[in-house]
């Protein structure tokens, strides 16, 4: 399995401010997405909470999370964050990807548009079994 890049821009959850483009490593196993420190603090996010995380190596660590605004492949939307640390890596993680209408190809590994999301009628009939 190759790794997959996408470049993005990033503003404040308001969208004041300058925006900062990030080029992210995307991991469809991760939650959430990361932004390095420089990116956040660049950005003046501040933590609304925070949040306990276990890395692959059963190391668990704590971490802030906040929001920001995301522009990637003309699509714009607000999602949560994790606040890095140090050396963390911009990663950009499955809530964000879908939050944004976004796929990866598992065959060709590129990020692209969502197909047709299923939708049922509320009223009068269930969604199909199965």
């Amino acid at each position: 399995m190759g790794l997959t890049q996408v470049a993005g821009w990033v503003k404040r959850p308001d969208g004041r401010g300058r925006a900062v483009r990030v080029l992210f490593l995307v991991d469809t196993g991760a939650l959430y997405t990361v932004l390095p420190e420089r990116v956040w603090r660049a950005l003046k996010l501040r933590p609304t909470s925070t949040a306990e995380f276990g890395l692959a190596d059963g190391t668990a660590l704590v971490r802030g999370v906040s929001e920001a605004r995301f522009e990637i492949a003309r699509r714009t939307a607000t999602s949560p964050v994790v606040l890095g640390e140090g050396d963390d890596a911009p990663l950009l993680g499955a809530v964000t990807l879908e939050t944004l209408r976004l796929m990866v190809n598992p065959l060709t590994r590129e990020v692209r548009p969502m197909g047709l999301l299923p939708m049922y009628r509320a009223l009068g009939s269930a969604a199909p079994a199965g």
